[in-house]
């Protein structure tokens, strides 16, 4: 491999007048993905909320609606990782994009009475919880997504989207016990993240004072 920290050519200065690396534009093709998927949000609120919200018709298209949203956050960070496209924009309107296209189709169905609105405090206490637990300590370093909080996103897509169609039968108990192991994953990949915060900080405090003693 070249060009690592030892190599001879990152020990070289860089030459006055050399090409700096090109910023990504905002509008590149992953932050183009997650402003559909905001522009989705109220679209899909609409659709899901049409005729009284119990309609098969407009429920199958909410779906749709709610299923591209979801397909675009499967793409849009691996696309800016991927290509080097990765921008503070990005960094910031994703996981916004992820909760809020979340965040209403939970609020949305309770609303209509198809999930218990136990399930959507839980799902949205925990996703609010998390966010501020990362700004928390930020200053010190970055969590980073777990193996858990990615099981736990797909599963909740899958269980969520399960829940805007109108299902009957196995399929409907079959949801129900995938929303039910979403809670789980909730809860579980949530406390990890709180015990990873906790390490995270008092490891930063540590180095801050290991700093100032020297």
């Amino acid at each position: 491999m070249t060009g690592g920290p030892g190599s001879p050519a990152a020990a070289r200065p860089a030459q006055p007048g050399a090409a700096k690396p090109a910023v990504p534009s905002v509008w590149n093709l992953a932050n183009q993905l997650t402003m559909l998927r905001l522009a989705l949000v109220p679209v899909f609120v609409v659709l899901l909320l049409a005729d009284g919200g119990h309609n098969p018709k407009w429920r199958a298209v909410a779906w749709a609606a709610f299923a591209i949203a979801m397909i675009t956050d499967l793409f849009d960070g691996e696309i800016a990782r991927r290509q080097g496209l990765v921008t503070d924009f990005g960094k910031i309107a994703d996981p916004i994009a992820d909760k809020a296209i979340m965040g209403a189709a939970l609020i949305g169905l309770s609303v209509l009475g198809d999930l218990p609105w136990w399930i959507t405090a839980v799902i949205l206490a925990r996703e609010l919880g998390i966010t501020l637990m990362r700004f928390w300590v930020i200053r010190y370093s970055v969590i980073p997504a777990s193996r858990g909080g990615k099981l736990k996103t797909l599963t909740q897509g899958v269980a969520v989207g399960m829940y805007v169609l109108p299902l009957t039968g196995w399929l409907a108990t079959g949801r129900a016990v995938l929303i039910g192991l979403a809670v789980v994953l909730t809860v579980v990949s949530g406390a990890d993240y709180v015990r990873q915060a906790v390490r995270l900080r008092r490891e930063g405090l540590a180095r801050a004072e290991e700093a100032k003693a020297k």
